[in-house]
């Protein structure tokens, strides 16, 4: 791999990325190979499209079981590989997956004790790391044939980076001359030691000798990143952009020459374009997004945007890790029409203000309308700030979720021995209706539940994250499992139905006796909304209530729908059939303070079991 950012073999890439042309790729299977165009276009709208997140060390592995039990807490590598995921992408394509979204490839620390399991410890921006090769010295190779095969399959890959720190690359020496890995934030720039190949400090190493002495698996590359000045060496964070994340080391993004020049920006977003070109890859997922100075962050996602459109990915999608309120993932995202400027943030946050609501709301620890109030505070704030929308809806520029690596536990955590299994499928069935490109977190399609750790009764504390090995688990990739398959029908009624990926949405009042309409402010509730689009209205609602079914009628539009409309239940996580047709009268409205309006209106009846979630579409 090349050393230098520089280097001929960089600038070969860049420019044969500019060329069109093919590969032949054999599926298994198949007899004839699949011609796929290299750079591989973009698609139209990528809300045509949901994501499947998987952790690389943690997916699968055909050579070898995890190294430890699948289902127990582990801080190090389980043995993932690239030719696993490879292995399993038909698995995929048929689940109706149409994104597969990976967790860091490029190379992290190689030696002991950091086994750097997740990939987010990156030492060398330019190279592969060789741990996720079935064979060390072909990885390189092996994640090219996954992206290819991904595309054959008409899959986009979409890899996870980081431009907000590297690895364990260098330690800290205190006042007394203790050598500590991490430290507590100093308002001083701290004394260090680089790690030589071995993962030791070198002591004579307070700066690097040129790139030339160094060992591949020494310090940090490309050459050009091998610079004192590029890190903050401050210690662990004080303030939204400050410090390291534990041992992961702080870039000094803001740093600025006496040019006037952003060195950090200029080596970084020079990386991440080598590694779009040398890979073929479709997106970003930027970690730990809003970490860095909003400046950068917008620069690095303009520069990326237009890279790609140099080579022919005309909708190369960007989406960041910007934890944090509705103002935090705006200030991140899209574009805000008063600034001169006129830069263009990430195409899209993940989701963290919804997953923190719609959680709860559907466990019952919330009431339904805690959902509509993200949406219309979400609203508000983006009017607020001229963030450059669509006729007001939102459904481009968020990641929608209720799963992660960063948890402690899965949605799906029946500590008290229940059968929770309609709940799941109730929020996965809400995460595919609501405004938002739909992301599943890897296995949960296989009714993964979490580390054995915190079903103990004396368990203290928390385990370290929700990193199961999915393929230690017997029978793991099951088409029939019953998840699979409704995540399976729920992606084929999204793929049907326009109005789930682009419609404008409106929360509706529910009634009990089909005259006194109000939302469901108390927990338990029913969660209902249209997706509209055009003249097509569907219908979800959902009893959040474990115990009670509900019967009774949701507002619809009464403009686009008459009384002789049929609805048909398009979906159903009971598999609820059968078709209904609207009523119309008057009827009693009660708003979120319970002030009371008098009208007339058109709704439709629904019967829901306990935990039922139904899609009606108009037939």
């Amino acid at each position: 791999m090349p050393g230098s950012l520089y280097e001929e073999k960089v600038k070969n890439t860049i420019h044969a990325a500019r060329q069109s042309s093919t590969v032949e790729v054999k599926l298994p299977g198949t007899r004839k190979p699949v011609s796929v165009a290299k750079p591989f276009p973009s698609p139209v709208d990528w809300r045509d499209h949901w994501i499947y997140f998987l952790m690389i060390d943690r997916f699968n592995n055909p050579d070898a079981s995890p190294k430890t039990a699948w289902d127990r807490e582990a801080g190090g590598r389980q043995g993932g590989t690239f030719n696993g995921v490879k292995d399993k992408l038909g698995y995929l394509k048929d689940l109706g997956a149409g994104v597969v979204w990976l967790t860091p490839v490029l190379k992290n620390r190689q030696s002991p004790p950091d086994e750097s399991h997740h990939g987010y410890g990156i030492m060398d921006f330019l190279e592969v790391d060789p741990r996720f090769g079935s064979s060390p010295k072909d990885a390189e190779t092996e994640f090219i044939n996954l992206v290819n095969e991904a595309h054959a399959r008409g899959l986009y890959i979409i890899l996870d980076i980081v431009i907000n720190h590297a690895g364990d690359v260098f330690v800290y020496k205190d006042k007394d001359g203790n050598i500590k890995n991490e430290m507590d934030w100093s308002h001083e720039v701290c004394s260090i030691n680089w790690r030589d190949e071995n993962g030791d400090p070198n002591l004579s190493w307070q700066v690097l000798p040129p790139s030339n002495l160094l060992q591949p698996d020494a310090a940090i590359w490309p050459a050009e990143l091998q610079n004192n000045d590029w890190f903050r060496r401050q210690g662990k964070g004080s303030g939204p952009i400050q410090g390291d994340f534990c041992t992961l080391k702080d870039f000094r993004t803001e740093f600025t020459d006496i040019y006037k020049d952003k060195p950090v920006w200029n080596l970084l977003i020079r990386a991440y374009q080598y590694v779009i070109a040398k890979f073929d890859l479709d997106g970003f997922r930027i970690d730990t997004l809003k970490h860095v100075e909003r400046e950068f962050a917008l620069t690095f996602c303009n520069a990326v945007r237009e890279f790609a459109f140099s080579i022919g990915k005309k909708n190369f999608f960007i989406f960041g890790e910007t934890k944090g309120d509705e103002k935090d993932l705006a200030a991140y995202t899209g574009r805000y029409t008063h600034e001169e400027e006129g830069r263009i943030g990430a195409d899209a946050s993940l989701d963290f203000p919804l997953m923190w609501r719609l959680s709860p709301a559907i466990k019952g620890f919330e009431p339904p309308t805690a959902v509509e109030d993200v949406f219309n505070f979400r609203k508000k704030v983006q009017e607020d700030n001229h963030l450059l929308s669509t006729h007001g809806e939102a459904s481009r520029f968020f990641v929608t979720f209720i799963d992660n690596h960063d948890e402690h536990s899965r949605f799906l955590y029946p500590r008290d021995g229940g059968d929770y299994s309609h709940q799941l499928t109730l929020a996965l069935g809400c995460i595919f209706s609501l405004q938002g490109i739909p992301c599943l977190y890897y296995g949960t399609e296989q009714g993964l539940k979490g580390t054995q750790e915190i079903y103990w009764s004396n368990f203290e504390g928390k385990p370290e994250h929700v990193r199961e090995a999915l393929w230690g688990k017997a029978n793991a990739f099951d088409p029939d499992n019953p998840f699979y398959t409704e995540v399976k029908e729920m992606s084929r009624i999204r793929d049907a139905e326009p109005a789930l990926r682009y419609g404008r949405q409106y929360f509706r009042q529910v009634s009990g006796n089909n005259s006194d309409f109000g939302f469901s402010k108390e927990t338990g509730g029913i969660i209902a909304f249209s997706r509209i689009l055009n003249d097509q209205e569907v219908i979800v609602a959902a009893n959040t209530n474990t115990r009670f079914p509900f019967s009774g009628w949701v507002l619809i539009d009464s403009r686009i729908n008459d009384d002789n409309t049929v609805f048909k239940i398009a979906y159903s996580n009971y598999r609820t059939a059968g078709s209904v047709k609207p009523s119309s009268g008057d009827v009693r409205f009660y708003d979120r303070n319970n002030y009371r309006s008098d009208g007339w209106a058109r709704r439709i009846l629904v019967d829901l079991q306990p935990m039922e979630i139904q899609f009606l579409a108009p037939e």
